[in-house]
């Protein structure tokens, strides 16, 4: 199994970018999708989540109504819309998934066994 994140790029503050996660393994299918993202000296954080089927959401304060989280079932990849961007938004943005149901920890990055590499996010201010 592996999660192909792309995306990344540097914007200036107030613009948009859209993050895609690729998940690859043919008998691999995911129960959950989200983001986290990490930015130079602080710890992994949680950014949004998304349950494949049928789609219910999470979202962290910091990010809600400026992202959105979806997933196309039939491409198997997930995608993060990121609005109104903000110099605090500039991290390295991760996708992950999960082959199993997630309930209360599905903002902790340990209920997540399948990670991508990261696509960096760039916002000047």
């Amino acid at each position: 199994v592996q999660l192909q994140a792309s995306g990344g790029g540097l914007v200036q503050a107030g613009d948009s970018l859209r993050l895609s996660c690729a998940v690859s393994g043919r008998t691999f299918n995911p129960r959950h999708m989200a983001w986290f993202r990490q930015a130079p000296g602080k710890e992994r954080e949680f950014v949004a989540t998304i349950r494949w089927d049928p789609g219910y959401t999470l979202y962290a304060d910091s990010v809600k109504g400026r992202f959105t989280i979806s997933r196309d079932k039939a491409k198997k990849s997930g995608y993060l819309q990121m609005n109104s961007l903000k110099p605090e938004d500039a991290a390295v943005y991760y996708c992950a998934a999960s082959s199993t149901t997630i309930s209360s920890t599905a903002a902790t990055s340990s209920a997540y066994a399948y990670w991508g590499l990261g696509t960096q996010v760039t916002v000047s201010s």
